[in-house]
């Protein structure tokens, strides 16, 4: 009998050690993505992120980024007519009040939607696909180019770590269902 009561002591005791083990494995990894979710909200910030990729509107201050659209990229409600003539001499593109919509010599380009919407977002993207656009400036890392002035080359200079707590703490924010027009090459301008 006093076998069996140590065995099943001993079972009981193993269990609690493993979900206490699962349980500090999981609090840790808890940790580890909040502080990667705060670095990349921090990354994200410092970088600007928000001044191209979030619509801007008229405040009370004058033009500020809407964050109640924060990253949701250029709205899809905002159909933007031809691109001006592009200015000669040193003055070389133009942008949309929104700051969502710029046009150059590259065509016209239009920020995407950074938020983890499944359809018009990164929802369905792995943190390698984002890695992979942001280091080769192509869609998904083999698609077409990121355009101006989208500053692509100096987001790749980023470490693998922030490149993955940019991504987590873009999957973290509210996902905003926003479908981003394709570019326009520069012909549409004429």
């Amino acid at each position: 009998m006093f076998k069996h009561v140590l065995t099943f002591s001993l079972f009981c005791a193993g269990l609690v050690l493993v979900a206490s083990l699962a349980r500090s494995s999981a609090d840790a990894r808890g940790t580890a993505d909040a502080k990667a979710i705060e670095r990349g909200k921090y990354l994200v910030t410092a970088m600007g992120c928000n001044d191209c990729h979030t619509p801007w509107q008229l405040g009370p201050n004058g033009p500020e980024p809407d964050m109640t659209r924060m990253l949701s990229g250029h709205p899809a409600a905002l159909v933007m007519p031809p691109a001006p003539k592009l200015p000669e001499g040193p003055w070389a593109f133009t942008a949309a009040g929104t700051m969502t919509a710029w046009a150059g010599p590259w065509g016209t380009s239009f920020t995407a939607n950074l938020t983890p919407d499944e359809e018009t977002g990164l929802g369905r993207w792995t943190e390698k696909d984002f890695a992979e656009t942001l280091r080769s400036g192509r869609h998904l890392g083999r698609g077409r180019e990121l355009l101006p002035p989208m500053p692509w080359p100096n987001v790749a200079s980023l470490s693998d770590a922030d490149l993955g707590a940019v991504f987590a703490y873009l999957k973290s924010i509210p996902a905003v269902s926003n479908r981003v027009p394709e570019p326009l090459p520069p012909a549409a301008q004429r």
